[in-house]
């Protein structure tokens, strides 16, 4: 059987298979698109038109004017993933291909109708079987006109860094940090109450590591130091309240006021103090390249870490394949998630789902023609990477039942 037709009867099934979207923005009062702007203003697609000349403030142009701006970068940039990713939103959802004003007219009218139906975001949801969504505000949780509320895993890091200043500029660091301990605990055991799997956090760069707990108690603290005991304390009562700890890893603003991908070979290595010591589960996401074979080895070599989705600038079909290609050779499949959309919109969560399955059953049906894989065992493959895997650490057969 050619190549093609592998791929093509593979991405036929894919589309069926369950998805678990591991992280969102989604805000569940508010799932759908209020108009085309809000789709075609989606951060990552815009940063791809604006590479290709369109304005920064395009918003404030006459309507013609930003149509044909629109175009004119969308035209340029239309091979890039984004704009990929869009095209099949319009062609999918609204059966539009934008390729002049009139179309683009079409689609904001057809998006602005959408918006208020009812069921729109669970119609969008079932067109690849996306069972499910992770948001990280308790706020958001609760999924308006959908068979099913999101999962919540409540996001730290606003009081991980609040934690550590505290500490610093304490008088007596030492006892602020074992008064940290009980706030820590109450915290995880409220999340633990209220059935969150687990807890999100991202880390920037950090130079300590955390094989060891440092003295607090002795002078000149690094900020670092500090960060790394308060992690401890973190995967402590995450063990002792059976969460998991799910790390955002490789993007920085410290060099200016945008969020970049950094390249640190190390960034993995640190950490493996925290995977060595505590038993909760860990899942590593991570933005920069560099770091998708780093936490491969991690999770080959910790049984309770687990490999994520691409974020931020690690979200491309090269480095997809390359990093499904490491998971594949080293770990179970049920120890690798790949859906993390990072989408603000409904319609988002399905250009960038359909994105990785076309990108995945690309990978399989070259695994099969290779002889790596049967046809059997790459759905398998896909359905622990699509679904299982997150499904069992998320807990979702107990999770988000509404009434």
């Amino acid at each position: 059987m050619q190549q093609e037709t592998i791929r093509e009867r593979i991405m036929q099934e894919l589309e069926t298979v369950d998805v678990v979207d591991t992280h969102t923005h989604l805000v569940g009062d508010r799932l759908n698109a209020v108009d085309f702007w809000q789709i075609a203003h989606y951060f990552w697609l815009f940063r791809e038109l604006q590479a290709a000349g369109y304005p920064a403030h395009a918003e404030q142009l006459p309507v013609r004017e930003r149509i044909q701006a629109f175009l004119s970068a969308h035209h340029a940039s239309r091979h890039t993933m984004m704009n990929v990713a869009l095209s099949r939103i319009f062609q999918d959802l609204y059966g539009i291909e934008l390729k002049d004003e009139a179309s683009v007219l079409a689609a904001d009218e057809a998006v602005k109708q959408s918006a208020v139906q009812a069921d729109w975001a669970q119609q969008v949801a079932d067109r690849l079987s996306v069972r499910e969504y992770v948001v990280n505000v308790p706020e958001h949780a609760p999924f308006e006109g959908m068979r099913r509320n999101a999962i919540l895993i409540p996001r730290i890091d606003g009081k991980i860094f609040g934690w550590v200043t505290e500490i610093i500029e304490s008088s007596n660091p030492l006892q602020a940090f074992e008064k940290l301990r009980e706030t820590v605990d109450a915290l995880l055991g409220g999340y633990s109450k209220q059935g969150c799997p687990g807890i999100m956090t991202t880390l920037p760069r950090y130079e300590a590591a955390a094989n060891q707990l440092y003295d607090l108690s002795a002078s000149g603290l690094v900020r670092d130091q500090v960060l790394m005991n308060v992690l401890h304390l973190i995967c402590e009562a995450a063990q002792r309240h059976e969460l998991f700890v799910q790390f955002f890893l490789g993007v920085e603003r410290s060099w200016c006021g945008e969020p970049l991908p950094a390249n640190d070979p190390e960034r993995i290595l640190k950490l493996s103090g925290l995977f060595e010591r505590y038993s909760c589960p860990f899942e590593l996401v991570v933005a920069s390249e560099i770091n998708n074979l780093d936490v491969v080895q991690a999770a080959w070599n910790f049984p309770n870490v687990h490999v994520g989705g691409h974020w931020w600038y690690n979200f491309r079909a090269s480095t997809y394949k390359q990093s499904m290609q490491y998971r594949l050779e080293a770990l179970p499949a049920l120890k690798s998630s790949l859906i993390a959309s990072d989408s603000r919109c409904i319609e988002w969560t399905y250009g960038k789902i359909w994105l990785v399955k076309r990108v995945l059953s690309e990978f399989l049906a070259e695994r099969v023609a290779s002889g790596w894989l049967d046809h059997a065992q790459a759905i398998e493959v896909a359905r622990d990477w699509l679904y299982e895997s997150a499904a069992r650490r998320y807990r979702v057969q107990s999770l988000n039942s509404k009434g």
